[in-house]
């Protein structure tokens, strides 16, 4: 293994702002809004605050699968949130989500409005007010529940570890990312070996623990994230891919993966949705 040059902690760490690499610019070692900065607000009762990344996907794509059920009350805006612009940290969106990450949303429907930071809380949220897509009989909720709180846990190690020395770290570190392939194939593989006893993640139901992990590990296993497919070898999670082409299939699912999309502009996207109408002019419903 090649060795990188050799570095040496200090004693006390102090931070250099803009340290290098593409999120450089935005993190920080402190919490806290940098700018004033209102949040706008649409007619519908959820007013979601995101990006189109795995985790901002999550949400949308639960919305539309309610929608789908005629629950009329998901009807939501969703509002883009430049992240790479720092938009994360002005006040209006620190007041709903403290910890600066999308996605975040507000549910204008009670009064005084709820809000809902972290997308595990949101997706789980949402089912309980919908009554939907969460088992009911404490078995299927508990598998559920410990499937989605899974990927909450784990998924890191694909953005935060995996991607970030993978594609955008300044250098390459072989150690750090031999180190977090292993974890991400490992992860890879829970999910194969329960996908090849159960048709959904958490059982027989398709469940809110599906879509929370389709958009990390379906365009893992295809080949998207990060272009990674050859390097994976995903040919050899046969039952991942069967379980990543059948949710992909659904029509929910294909717009809810469509909204606050702003990287790969050369395919359909919606920078922000506002109506079910909006997606007329790039998909058919």
């Amino acid at each position: 293994m090649s060795a990188p040059d050799e570095y040496v902690p200090p004693k006390v760490w102090v931070w250099r702002d803009r340290d290098g690499g593409v999120w450089g610019a935005t993190n920080r070692p402190t919490a806290g809004a940098t700018h004033d900065s209102e949040l706008p607000a649409g007619r519908h009762p959820l007013q979601l605050y995101s990006l189109g990344t795995p985790n901002g996907i999550k949400v949308t794509i639960l919305l539309e699968e309610l929608l789908a059920l005629g629950q009329s009350g998901a009807e939501y805006d969703a509002w883009l949130v430049k992240i790479f612009e720092g938009e994360q940290f002005g006040s209006g969106f620190v007041a709903i989500n403290p910890n600066s990450k999308i996605p975040a949303m507000v549910d204008r429907s009670l009064d005084p409005p709820v809000r809902v930071f972290e997308s595990g809380a949101i997706l789980t949220y949402l089912a309980l007010k919908f009554g939907a897509f969460l088992p009911a009989d404490p078995h299927g909720r508990a598998e559920c529940l410990s499937w989605l709180n899974w990927q909450m846990s784990n998924t890191p190690h694909i953005g935060g570890g995996f991607g970030h020395f993978y594609m955008y770290a300044p250098v390459k570190i072989e150690y750090a990312i031999n180190r977090y392939t292993i974890e991400v194939k490992r992860q890879m593989d829970v999910l194969n070996q329960r996908l090849a006893i159960s048709e959904y993640v958490a059982g027989d139901s398709y469940t809110i623990a599906d879509m929370a992990i389709w958009p990390w590990y379906g365009p893992l296993v295809e080949g998207k994230m990060y272009n990674g497919g050859e390097y994976f070898q995903v040919h050899e999670y046969p039952h991942l891919r069967r379980w990543t082409d059948m949710i992909g299939e659904r029509p929910a699912v294909k717009r809810g993966a469509l909204v606050n999309r702003i990287f790969q502009p050369d395919i359909p996207h919606l920078r922000e949705r506002h109506d079910a109408s909006d997606f007329a002019s790039i998909i058919g419903r």
